[in-house]
């Protein structure tokens, strides 16, 4: 693990990067900006009042002082970022009703990031997935040709690094949102220094299955591999022809993973979901994320339930998304 980060802390060294911290209140919060920028790693910025975050932060005894504090309430760029806000909406938005939707920390925290003042966000310990992604998905958008954001994680045991995607936000993606997920996290395992080689995974390899399920990944193979011709990626292969040589010996010895791949696509959510926790539960690996992939500028959600080292974390993995 300590090497994975040792390679995102090296890209974002130096680059003077701003994350945001909408939850300026939260202890967790706090401890892991007070390590942030201990660190010099980046640049925190916590939204809220003012005097209300440090006194939380003295009563759980972290430095703060190299954060920026910002507060909704009396932001001097308020008039910009409310025009801004409406402009973005595109007449779904008053300017009254624009002013109100951004005392949100979390819609204000992304409008810095929309509008050039952060460079990624991090939120969800004390707010649902919904509340952070909405934001997101309403400023900030999806890349071109990508129509929905998804999430992966990183797994990770000594040296062996894998992605896994979506195991986190789309439960039943069709065979242009498996395309769309597979290009995603090609591009997100090169953020890791993986290279990637892509299975897109069912319970068939290759046709020895025949339903409306496999024919779906298989579609999603011929449009990633339309969209990307450069990219090694195959399908659809059950886990083990896609992982183990032997097996991918057997039963796909003309595939170009060769029993290689590092990157995972499932399915469904409730498939990816299922294999990263057993990944983790059964095989020991650590589970790092979700990283949301496919927006213009990076936001990413914590779960309610983390601890100050998986802020920290996130936080240097979203400055990293922001460099590449």
């Amino acid at each position: 693990m300590s090497s994975l980060f040792d390679t995102l802390t090296s890209k974002i060294a130096g680059k003077g990067k701003k994350i945001v911290f909408p939850e300026g209140l939260d202890e967790r919060i706090l401890t892991a900006v007070s390590q942030l920028g201990k660190e010099e790693l980046l640049t925190p910025v916590l939204i809220g009042n003012a005097e209300k975050v440090k006194q939380k932060a003295a009563e759980a005894g972290v430095d703060i002082s190299a954060a920026e504090i910002l507060n909704p309430e009396d932001y001097p760029k308020a008039d910009d970022m409310t025009a801004a806000f409406v402009e973005r909406r595109k007449g779904k938005a008053t300017e009254e009703q624009a002013r109100d939707i951004l005392k949100d920390e979390n819609y204000f925290g992304t409008m810095l990031v929309y509008m050039g003042e952060a460079d990624g966000l991090v939120s969800g310990a004390a707010h649902s997935t919904a509340d952070t992604v909405r934001p997101a998905l309403q400023i900030i958008k999806t890349k071109p040709g990508i129509k929905k954001t998804s999430g992966v994680f990183v797994m990770v045991r000594g040296e062996e690094k894998y992605v896994f995607a979506d195991c986190a936000i789309n439960m039943t993606p069709d065979s242009q949102d498996l395309a769309e997920i597979a290009l995603a996290s090609a591009d997100t395992a090169k953020l890791f220094d993986i290279d990637p080689k892509v299975a897109m995974l069912s319970f068939s390899t290759k046709g020895s299955a025949k339903s409306p399920e496999t024919e779906k990944v298989s579609e999603a193979l011929a449009i990633a591999k339309e969209q990307n011709p450069n990219l090694v990626i195959d399908g659809e292969f059950q886990f083990d022809a896609a992982f183990v040589p032997s097996v991918a010996e057997k039963k796909a010895p003309d595939s170009p993973l060769k029993g290689a791949a590092n990157t995972f696509i499932f399915p469904s959510l409730e498939a990816g979901n299922i294999g990263y926790k057993i990944a983790q539960r059964m095989g020991n690996f650590d589970a790092v994320g979700p990283v949301l992939q496919g927006l213009n500028q990076p936001v990413n959600d914590l779960s309610r339930g983390c601890n100050a080292d998986d802020v920290y974390k996130l936080a240097i993995i979203t400055a990293a998304q922001s460099v590449s």
